[in-house]
């Protein structure tokens, strides 16, 4: 089997006219297709408009290929891209996208789910959590079945939510990596009475020394991995011994292949998975489900509860979650399939669409002055 072509394909995913990120909010999907008829699919993230044209820059290396040689055509993209330097979200997006949609191929050319291939199912079904700032949309999940959600760095939201639900529900915190050390202690401090089921990213990513001095001193979990983008940098996150929980992306890791062996190294180290999903797509979502089934350190897997509404028209396959839970796909390969019709009616948005909703030193600490009481 030779891969003949690959294409790629940005999509908005955002609705409003104002975003966090300069472009909004796209996706970014390609497909390969073989010789053979046989087509795969996946997804990257992280800088979607920068990682489609990487993909486009190093597809012609994977001309007649074979992509049953995941393992081997991952190192050849790891070290075609070597000279930009350390892994970041480039190099990631473009490698998982392409790891993914290979994937595809392997299982549907076999006629078998990826997470046959991966080691088989241990579960079934997988929790999912979702996003609840305040006590009306925690109760809408709730009545949805979630048994988890996260919301932001608030004690006092936190207090609100567990007065109004109890115990039997898992709360998660999110910082973005925004506090200082002195900021994050006091918040896990106030955070400790309520007990969260993690304080995520509560330092900036960039700085594990930070994270390893707050391992040692806060009374709640904490959780980081989203704005990592290798097995080597997620060795270096669990050697800290700061966190309970590791989130990574699997569209900035580089793809399945690598996703797998970081749900190994932090199997070792005991740290439950619970990767980050909020602002993927379909594809990332689908391909978390197969790599999850077959990981015995599973905690949960976020879920964007509200999300574009054409999120299930530019793939076919698209599995809705039921009692706070999405289904294990038995279909062959991810078990979806593009929809290029539907595709088509959502462009990216040119640069100039969005008003960027920056943020400052200054409201970033306002912020945090208003956490801390």
């Amino acid at each position: 089997m030779w891969i003949e072509e690959v294409k790629t394909y940005l999509i908005n995913a955002n609705i409003l006219q104002s975003a966090d990120r300069p472009r909004g909010r796209n996706w970014v999907f390609t497909k390969i297709s073989t010789y053979e008829g046989v087509e795969g699919i996946g997804e990257g993230s992280g800088w979607p408009e920068v990682v489609e044209k990487g993909i486009q820059e190093v597809a012609g290396a994977l001309y007649r290929e074979e992509p049953f040689h995941t393992e081997r055509l991952w190192q050849k993209l790891y070290r075609m891209l070597h000279a930009h330097g350390i892994s970041g979200t480039v190099r990631g997006g473009v490698i998982s996208a392409l790891d993914i949609a290979m994937w595809d191929i392997k299982g549907k050319q076999l006629n078998v789910p990826i997470h046959t291939l991966l080691g088989g199912k241990i579960h079934n079904r997988i929790r999912i959590y979702g996003h609840a700032d305040n006590v009306k949309e925690a109760r809408a999940l709730i009545e949805k079945g979630y048994t988890a959600f996260k919301c932001g760095p608030n004690a006092e939201t936190v207090k609100e939510l567990r007065e109004e639900f109890g115990y039997g529900v898992d709360i998660g915190v999110h910082c973005h990596g925004e506090f200082s050390v002195a900021q994050a202690l006091s918040l896990a401090d106030d955070l400790h009475p309520y007990k969260p089921i993690f304080l995520e990213e509560p330092t900036n990513p960039d700085d594990l020394e930070a994270l390893r001095w707050l391992g040692q001193r806060a009374r709640v979990p904490l959780a980081a991995g989203e704005r990592l983008f290798s097995k080597w940098s997620f060795r270096e996150l669990l050697e800290t011994r700061a966190i309970a929980i590791a989130q990574p992306e699997i569209t900035r890791i580089g793809g399945l292949t690598e996703a797998k062996k970081i749900a190994a190294l932090c199997e070792a180290y005991g740290v439950m998975l619970a990767p980050h999903d909020g602002s993927t797509g379909p594809i990332a979502e689908m391909a978390n489900l197969h790599l999850l089934a077959t990981c015995p350190n599973l905690l949960f897997l976020e879920h964007r509860d509200r999300d574009v509404f054409w999120r299930r028209e530019v793939v076919d396959g698209v599995i809705f979650d039921q009692n706070g839970h999405l289904a294990v796909p038995d279909k062959p390969g991810l078990g979806l399939t593009l929809n290029e019709e539907a595709i088509a009616k959502y462009p990216a948005a040119p640069y100039d669409r969005y008003r960027y909703t920056y943020e400052d030193e200054i409201a970033i600490n306002r912020r945090r002055r208003g956490v801390d009481g």
